[in-house]
């Protein structure tokens, strides 16, 4: 249930979209749009006024169960830089930071182990774009003062102008996605319209764009086809392609590291998945009603890994490896740190809460099955041999 200033947020972020519908030329709007107003709009979207990320929020990611997940992270980032030359600067981009937790615990790592030449060349960057998370960002990251480290927008770096890595975790599943079905002999797309009592209500048309049908051309992908279910329904994230686009224009030599929830293109449309992979969060709740508690709730779909891959390589990102972040993490070391609890070095009630987490990292049915994509932008084939893809021997 809904305290009363939640159900006044919903309301008023209700009266926009009802105030967009009348105010748009053809009385309706995709859902893409929908999204984005539920989520980023400045007043009431749930990203920039409520997200809450933990146990006491309506979700968790890797970076809640503890410092390991950063740490992890923190040493493939080392051997980057050595990888590249050891250059100066460094650029560390992260991109959407979340409430900082990822950040602190890299940087708490690299503050900690990493040698002077490296903290020297260190830049540190998060680029988000929801003020609440910046300001929590900015409170967590307080110790880190004698680092190189800022908040910036994509229009603050030249093009062609970072060298090192830019990084994200869980962010592009977050991104507004058009929702599509199959109507008899056509694929439409799903509009908010409002129905007679002038409440919001979903209406299919044709696509608003071209680029929807490109986007299942170029993936080879015929939800017409007779495999597909009337009725069958699904999501284009066209704004990921865009985000990749100004991260490529942006590096001039270096990587780009995506993790998060998603599929090939081939296991993501399959004509079993007739519902799509679009769901909703709220208090550790999963449901998928989008529509319900806007401006309150998480909306989130899967990743298309194979469309980062595809477009990628229109702007000379390659792929240098795929894998499981189960594996990803195993490489770097994740086992060893499992090894060590036997140490005798810790107590019973630690080593049980520590075996749990890293247990989660690794759980190919949770969290150790989110997607690791690892792209390279003018990189060698000695520079794309990295530890986190290698097949850990464990």
């Amino acid at each position: 249930m809904m305290s009363s200033p939640e159900f006044s947020h919903s309301q008023q972020l209700q009266e926009i979209l009802i105030a967009k519908i009348n105010n748009s030329d053809r009385g309706k709007i995709t859902f893409a749009e929908y999204m984005a107003e539920a989520l980023y709009n400045l007043e009431y979207g749930y990203y920039t006024t409520r997200v809450k990320i933990g146990s006491q929020g309506d979700f968790f990611t890797s970076a809640s169960l503890g410092r390991d997940f950063g740490e992890l992270l923190a040493i493939q980032f080392l051997e980057m830089w050595h990888s590249l030359g050891c250059p100066n600067p460094f650029y560390l981009i992260e991109m959407g930071a979340g409430n900082g937790e990822l950040a602190d615990d890299i940087l708490s790592y690299l503050q900690k182990n990493a040698d002077r030449a490296f903290k020297d060349a260190l830049n540190y960057s998060i680029v988000e774009r929801s003020p609440v998370l910046i300001e929590q960002q900015q409170s967590k990251l307080q110790p880190y003062a004698d680092l190189d480290l800022s908040w910036q927008d994509w229009s603050d770096f030249a093009d062609d102008s970072i060298v090192g890595c830019c990084f994200s975790n869980e962010l592009v599943d977050a991104f507004p996605v058009h929702l599509v079905q199959k109507s008899a002999d056509c694929l439409q797309e799903v509009y908010l319209t409002l129905d007679a009592a002038g409440q919001l209500t979903e209406t299919c048309d044709r696509l608003s764009t071209d680029a929807i049908a490109e986007y299942f051309d170029q993936s080879n992908i015929d939800l017409l086809s007779s495999q597909y279910p009337d009725n069958y329904r699904t999501e284009v994230n066209l704004q990921a392609l865009d985000w990749l686009e100004v991260v490529a224009q942006k590096l001039k030599r270096g990587y780009l590291i995506t993790i998060d929830y998603g599929y090939s293109a081939d296991k993501y449309y399959r004509p079993a998945r007739s519902q799509g992979t679009l769901q909703c969060y709220y208090q550790h709740r999963r449901n998928n009603n989008p529509y319900a508690n806007p401006g309150r709730q998480d909306i989130t779909a899967h990743v298309d890994f194979t469309a980062l891959e595809r477009q990628g390589k229109l702007y000379d990102l390659e792929k240098i490896g795929f894998t499981q972040q189960g594996l990803f993490l195993m490489a770097l070391g994740l086992g060893d740190r499992l090894d060590e609890l036997s140490s005798g070095k810790f107590g019973i009630t630690e080593i049980f809460a520590r075996r749990d987490a890293l247990h989660q990292l690794i759980d190919p049915t949770g969290l150790g099955g989110y997607g690791v994509l690892i792209q390279g932008k003018n990189i060698t084939e000695s520079e794309g041999s990295l530890r986190g893809l290698q097949i850990p021997d464990y």
